[in-house]
């Protein structure tokens, strides 16, 4: 059972990280809220489509913990992208996803889960995975001038951090009675979220046909992700499942390696290692 729920985070790592990949593509194209609300829509209709064919029937907690997982959510996102328009990526990414991880981990652990030593050293060794391969050694970016004694957009990536936790932990308290209702609620708050976004902004929704087609693949690949996630996070730990779920950032660097080649970085490569490392200590203790 454990090995299975273990499996099922390490799928959803990497579609979260293709996910991620497709929506930076497209979002080089278009606006990233245009970009986000295509995708969030696009990944709620093939779930309308399979409820129909899915057992289960949410309490009102599960609904409630739905819709705070889709508050926190979109919460969460839209941080990181601000987060990432006015500061440096290789701060930024790993900051939100350290955070991320220790928030459910720390939650867990203040629950009396218990775990085995490898274990515990497999979860340092994903954290140190997580920092290595959003880290790059390029020349440094403008944005890396410090203001006001934080770099610009930090505060944010640690906002957003804790937001993308409180919706990995929000998500795991849903019962399995629920089925895949949970996903419904959540993403149907966050299309109506950022659809109000889009409005107040006056955003113009308008893509061109190759844009929408990534924007929709992203979509469907992230939903997929959360459904793999959402039944790992029911089967096992929830510190160590979140661990091996937010281990993406390895795939997106894997998929910008094969798909627009560029080239990984010594830290990046080690980075793919420790993640390597740390699901064989993990998923073998």
């Amino acid at each position: 059972m454990l090995l299975t729920a273990y499996l099922l985070a390490i799928g959803s790592a990497l579609l979260y990280g293709a996910a991620d990949f497709l929506g930076g593509l497209a979002s080089r194209r278009a606006s990233t809220v245009v970009v986000v609300v295509i995708a969030q829509a696009a990944g709620l209709l093939p779930l309308v489509l399979l409820l129909p064919l899915l057992s289960g029937s949410p309490s009102a907690a599960d609904l409630q913990w739905s819709v705070a997982a889709g508050v926190a959510g979109s919460v969460g996102v839209g941080l990181l992208y601000r987060a990432l328009a006015i500061g440096t990526m290789s701060i930024v990414a790993p900051t939100t996803a350290v955070c991320a991880v220790v928030l459910p981990v720390a939650v867990d652990a203040a629950g009396g889960e218990r775990l085995a030593v490898m274990t515990w050293i497999g979860i340092g060794l994903a954290i140190l995975a997580i920092v290595l391969v959003s880290q790059h050694d390029g020349p440094e970016s403008p944005h890396t001038t410090v203001s006001g004694g934080l770099p610009p957009g930090l505060a944010l990536a640690f906002a957003s951090g804790v937001a993308i936790g409180l919706f990995f932990i929000a998500l795991a308290r849903t019962s399995p009675a629920a089925g895949l209702w949970p996903l419904l609620v959540a993403r149907s708050v966050s299309v109506v979220l950022f659809s109000m976004l889009a409005v107040a902004a006056r955003q113009s929704m308008r893509a061109s046909a190759a844009v929408a087609r990534v924007a929709i693949a992203c979509g469907v690949t992230d939903m997929v992700a959360n459904a793999l996630y959402l039944l790992a996070a029911r089967g096992g730990p929830l510190s160590v499942v979140v661990t091996l779920a937010s281990l993406y950032p390895a795939s997106t660097v894997l998929l910008a390696r094969l798909v627009i080649r560029e080239r990984l970085s010594w830290t990046q490569s080690a980075g793919v290692a420790c993640a390597l490392t740390a699901v064989a200590l993990i998923v073998g203790s």
